[in-house]
This record gives structure tokens, sequence and C-alpha cells, in this order.
């Protein structure tokens, strides 16, 4: 399988709660609306929690700014990968993803790319 990793900070004009409800209860139903046409085996939003912990652990090793959360799209191949992509249909699904995300992810400070997962302990 591979993955599409997200690492998501939102608009400076939202706050946390803001972005986290509309990734949550607007943007995810989109996803899922368009999972079949694009080939989404699985997708997983990871919300960042504003805790003391989360700011002691970026302290400490003397870290950037916390991402807002991160985002998670599998596909069971780079083939699967490339073909959602591959019909008119597939594209105007990402052209309407992408027109959604405008509205509360910063592109700028939200880096994404493509990667293979190697599991090292599984539960």
């Amino acid at each position: 399988m591979v993955k599409l990793i997200y690492c998501l900070r939102r608009l400076p004009e939202l706050s946390r709660e803001e972005f986290q409800r509309y990734w949550r209860e607007t943007h995810g139903p989109l996803v899922r609306r368009h999972a079949k046409t694009l080939r989404i085996r699985r997708y997983v939003q990871v919300h960042t929690l504003d805790t003391s912990v989360n700011e002691a652990l970026r302290r400490s090793r003397n870290g950037a700014e916390p991402y807002d959360g991160v985002a998670e799209l599998w596909w069971d191949s780079e083939e699967e990968f490339a073909a959602a992509t591959a019909t008119p249909e597939g594209r105007e699904a990402v052209r309407e993803l992408v027109e959604d995300e405008r509205r509360f992810i910063d592109f700028a400070r939200s880096p994404l790319w493509v990667a293979r997962e190697y599991p090292v302990i599984e539960g």
C-alpha cells in the first residue's frame, strides 16, 4: 500500500477548534463522498491536542510550531494512486477537494508527500 501524508496548518484567521471542526464535519464527509472515484482505501484525520504535554515535547527538542493535524490516505498501490486522477471524474473530485481545502488549510505551511509504510510494531 502507499500513503499520502498531509501535515496541516490552519489558515491564520481560524482557531484550532474552528479548523478541526471544519476538517472533521465538512471536509471529511467530502473526502468520503469522493473515496470510490479516487480509489481511496482508507482516510484518517489525526487532530493535534491542545495540551501542555505537546508544548513540553516541542520545547524539549526546540521544535517548530506544531501542525494542527495530519491527514493520512491509503491506496492499494502506486498504480491505484496514479489511476485516481486518470479519469475526468477523478480530476473533478480532486479539484473539488482542493477548492474546499483552500477554506481552512494554509497550503504554504502544510507539506504533503506520498510514502510507503513499514510497520515496526503492530498490535
